[in-house]
Formats: C-alpha cells, structure tokens, sequence
C-alpha cells in the first residue's frame, strides 16, 4: 500500500471536516480502516491523526465503539516550536546567533534522569546567543542525544543554530514544556546585556520520539520580553 499522506496530513483534514461541519457534533466517524482505505495509508498513520483530535477535544474515542465528533469541544492554547530566526525576522530585526560552547560531554546526573537515559552516554552540549539586530534576544542552553540525532556531531552549528535545524529536519512525537521567571545571574546579565538580578522569562523544554529524548533545552529570554499563543 502506499503512503500518500502524512498522519499530520490526515490529522489537518479530519480536522477540517469537523470544523466546517462535513462531521456533526456527536456524529460517528468512518472507522480507522475505511480512513486508511480512503487515504491510501496504513491504519497506524489514521491512528496517530486521531489520536491527535482527541487530545485536543475534538473527537471522543471510545474502544469498540469508534471516534464520534465531541459534542462540547475543549479549547486549548496551541504552541509551537519557533524558528528563532523567523521569529526575530518578523519583528522586523536581523538575526544573527554565536555559538559560544559546542561539546561532548556526558550530563549531569539531573539530566539523565530527566531525559530518562540509563546510560552514561556523551551527548552534544551546547550554548548559544541568539541576537536581534546584534542585541542579545535569547540566550539557549541545550543537550541533544546522539542516540536519536545520528549525524549531530557532523553539523557545522556555526552555520544554523540548533533550534531550526531541529524544527527543520526531526519529527517529535511528544514532549514537556514549563514556563517561569528567574532573577538571571552574573554572567547570564553579561550575555544578556542586562542586570545581574533582572527578572527573565524561562522556556525549558524536552522533546521526545516514542521513548527516546531528542532534546533537552532552556532558553533564557531578554528582559522585556512578552510570548503570545494561538487559541484553537
């Protein structure tokens, strides 16, 4: 059989006939296997699609019984990983980022407990400044797994930062996200350009395929900095 159709793809268009009303509230929804049969994919790839609707609110999956439309769909803030660069760019500035540590090491015991690696494997450390008009935007600290990231230590960093060669070339299948304030310390004000002491919005994030951790992440915004989110 072959595969015409990304389970994103599929999610997207299942999707859509919920929202223009093709599928009513409470209505039935053809079977995973009439799904794959229409799509030209295998059931697995209509499984992921749906599973993705009910956890967003949209469908109610009951075993034996079928996917039905829900009848009082939740609403959830959608995030997304941003391409920093884009995001500096749509603010009207030019990006640039310095790559200021790139290094195998193996990571604390905290870390391996958090990206649940039993091993004590070397993995890609990183820090690097992100810049807006060659002022500092953010400041990331990363570790990514060379145990999923096969060719990560063959990436030439300097040329594009992590972040969007992540984005751009490695699917996750789910992942962590934690948002808080910290009062940034010495060194971290130096990079920032900013206080020692000033208060920062924190981003950390971990993302995972299946049950291997991709990547581990914080990021350390500028003072002044404000995030918004899509409702959908």
């Amino acid at each position: 059989m072959k595969n015409f159709a990304s389970w994103q793809n599929i999610q997207d268009m299942l999707r859509r006939r919920i929202i223009d009303g093709t599928w009513k509230p409470g209505e039935l929804i053809p079977s995973e296997k009439r799904l794959a049969e229409e799509f030209q994919c295998a059931r697995a790839t209509v499984n992921r699609a749906l599973r993705g609707l009910a956890d967003t609110g949209l469908l109610d999956r009951r075993r034996r019984a079928g996917s039905r439309v829900a009848t009082e769909p939740s609403r959830y803030a959608t995030l997304k990983i941003d391409i920093i660069r884009l995001e500096v760019e749509r603010r009207g500035a030019k990006y640039r980022h310095v790559l200021i540590e790139n290094r195998r090491t193996v990571p604390p015991r905290r870390l391996q407990y958090q990206m649940k690696i039993h091993d004590e494997i070397e993995m890609l450390s990183q820090s690097t400044l992100h810049l807006a008009d060659d002022k500092p935007f953010v400041y990331e600290e990363r570790w990514l797994n060379p145990s999923v990231l096969r060719n990560i230590f063959q990436i030439d960093f300097d040329q594009v930062s992590a972040n969007e060669w992540l984005v751009r070339n490695v699917m996750f299948t789910h992942g962590d996200i934690s948002f808080s304030a910290a009062n940034i310390t010495a060194s971290e004000a130096d990079l920032l350009d900013a206080n020692e002491g000033d208060a920062a919005f924190v981003i950390e994030r971990t993302t995972w395929q299946d049950e291997q951790c991709i990547t581990s992440v914080r990021l350390l915004h500028r003072p002044s900095f404000s995030m918004r989110v899509e409702l959908s």
